[in-house]
């Protein structure tokens, strides 16, 4: 070889090698709530916190503790995961969905404020894409919530109308309603909506912009609200606000927009907001109704191709079963419309996606951390699945793009928030006015001595399982049985004590645990995956195991023992799914590997 081009070739190489591979960061379901915002057309700014005298727009414990999502700390949370994120020298955030709570126009105006604050002193550039929190249908809807939190402790309602809501205590601001897509649009067109200057292309499923001949000014032109509509029905359009952008040189990130609004009656207005089936079922409803989206991800998979472009896919829905081959046995033991199991994508999903061409994607929507795999023919699809930090357990991913071939996904968890107690004082004021109505089931108050914004969040999860979980999607006689019982017992339902002495299975040591912690330990792991293992005791893990194996060799055909043998099975089956912790994607070989 020639020793000039030798001599190229080697110093390209080694400039290529010290270039800083790109990192992504993503933060889903944020639901972003402003607890310091204020409202446009009236003065009320909240209830005082004695704690720190500032006035507060806070929803009440009671409803955060029977919701999958908290309203209030998660505010605190998504400003410490920003600064952990800034101080990584990390530049781009995608945000898979539902950055609001229901799409308010003063929560969108605090997330606006915040995301601009970030810009401007990091250089981080946010890219948005909505999930079904925004918008909640896709026009402006008149909304609003009967449980904010009163000065009193006594619930205070916030609505958008006079006529709206059950409670006689209340506020009255527009601010409230539910934002549809054009409110969404404006207020928020400066993340990844709207081409920026910067952008290197920028392009919508309406757009006709290509890669070589790419003009910032024509895709500019094609962001306009009126130029992003499609036919979900005959004779009902709706907007939708998918895009793709590259960011930084060689590197491709198309937002989708999964919301699929299906309108319920077809012989209603199309612009009658509350005509349409709300958005939560996800691809399954992109299958049937929002097919120029699947033809648009091929061509632009295509394009990324042919341009030599790593290209990275972010929605809000999954596009792979979460329940780690599990949802089969859940649907047996609880019934098909449990668990959220409306919400699993068919297996057509991601045969569809992955030959399209997709082969990793960014979700939310579940508030959980996974990780699916499908390899279809030569094809393979990766479902990353971002946690929540509002909910257990809360954290955020970053990609690390190493080469054309490989990237490296890792789950970055928030133990420690500064500020997630402040509110505290205010929830005691809640809790005595509750003792007073005396409700059937009361929130356990002890979730107010938690120590960090981990203990929290897992306090929160324990009593939506105890509240809200268990009622609603376990059976009756089931729990009933098995609320009695501990480790030992249930041990002793396939085994008698000769026979496991003969095992050498130590029967006291059983006993340590209730059938309650079981079912918890089972939320936790479809919550977290292999990361709750950290919240497990080790010995009990062990346990487990044990019981798993006695359970599935054993004959008996008792309802009650066959019941747990599925809970066992479901059980080992999200404790051992894919990694979902710190990874590295090979394309190249179609492996996933633990890191």
């Amino acid at each position: 070889m020639n020793k000039g081009i030798f001599s190229l070739l080697f110093f390209a190489a080694i400039l290529f090698s010290a270039q800083k591979p790109v990192q992504i960061a993503f933060l889903s379901d944020v639901h972003f709530q402003d607890l310091y915002g204020s409202f446009s057309d009236n003065d009320f700014k909240g209830i005082t916190n004695p704690k720190n005298g500032k006035p507060t727009i806070l929803r009440t414990m009671d409803s955060q503790l029977h919701s999958t999502r908290i309203f209030n700390e998660n505010y605190f949370a998504f400003l410490k995961a920003l600064d952990d994120i800034a101080a990584k020298g990390i530049k781009i955030v995608a945000m898979p969905g539902d950055f609001s709570d229901d799409g308010q126009a003063y929560n969108l105006r605090g997330l606006h404020l915040i995301l601009n604050q970030y810009h401007q002193k990091y250089g981080m550039n946010f890219y948005l894409t909505t999930g079904n929190h925004d918008p909640v249908g896709p026009y402006r809807n008149e909304g609003g919530k009967d449980d904010f939190l009163g000065k009193d402790g006594n619930p205070l309602g916030i609505y958008s109308k006079e006529n709206l809501g059950k409670t006689d205590n209340k506020i009255i601001t527009k601010d409230i309603a539910e934002s549809g897509y054009l409110e969404i649009l404006n207020e928020l067109k400066d993340f990844g909506f709207y081409p920026k200057k910067e952008d290197l292309f920028w392009s919508t499923p309406f757009g006709s912009e290509v890669f070589k001949n790419y003009s910032y000014k024509k895709a500019l032109q094609s962001a306009d609200y009126s130029k992003r509509m499609y036919e979900v029905a005959k004779g009902f359009s709706v907007p939708e606000l998918s895009y793709v952008v590259e960011p930084v040189k060689g590197v491709w990130m198309i937002a989708i927009d999964g919301n699929t609004y299906i309108p319920k009656n077809f012989n209603e207005n199309p612009q009658n907001t509350s005509n349409y089936k709300g958005a939560s079922i996800g691809y399954n409803n992109v299958l049937t109704n929002k097919k120029h989206l699947i033809q648009w991800v091929k061509k632009i998979a295509d394009d990324a191709k042919k341009n030599n472009k790593v290209l990275i896919a972010f929605t809000h829905y999954p596009m792979i079963d979460f329940n780690d081959g599990a949802t089969t046995d859940i649907k047996n033991l609880l019934g098909e419309k449990k668990w959220q199991l409306e919400r699993v994508p068919q297996e057509e999903v991601a045969k569809v996606f992955a030959d399209a061409g997709l082969q990793i994607h960014f979700a939310g929507h579940m508030h959980i951390n996974d990780t699916g795999i499908r390899k279809i023919g030569d094809n393979m699809l990766v479902n990353v699945q971002v946690p929540s930090l509002a909910a257990y357990l809360p954290g955020y991913k970053i990609l690390t793009i190493q080469s054309s071939d490989k990237v490296e996904v890792e789950t970055k968890i928030l133990d420690e928030v500064p500020n997630f107690d402040e509110l505290f004082p205010l929830y005691e004021k809640e809790y005595e006015a509750l003792q007073k109505d005396q409700p059937k089931m009361l929130w356990n108050k002890d979730i107010l001595k938690t120590k960090s914004y981990h203990d929290f969040m897992l306090f929160h999860l324990k009593e939506l399982v105890r509240l809200r979980m268990i009622p609603s999607d376990w059976p009756k006689d089931f729990i009933q049985k098995g609320s009695t019982l501990n480790g030992e017992d249930l041990l002793l339902l396939v085994q008698n004590k000769s026979q496991l002495k003969e095992k050498g299975i130590a029967l006291e040591s059983f006993k340590k645990w209730t059938f309650d912690d079981l079912l918890l330990d089972v939320y936790k792991f479809q919550s977290a995956d292999e990361l709750a293992k950290k919240d497990i005791p080790a010995e009990r893990l062990e346990q487990y195991q044990v019981l798993e194996k006695l359970f599935i060799e054993n004959q008996s055909q008792d309802a009650f023992v066959l019941q747990l043998k599925s809970l066992f099975k479901i059980l080992s089956l999200l404790s051992n799914g894919d990694p979902a912790d710190h990874f590295e994607i090979d394309l190249k070989s179609k492996e996933v590997k633990r890191l």
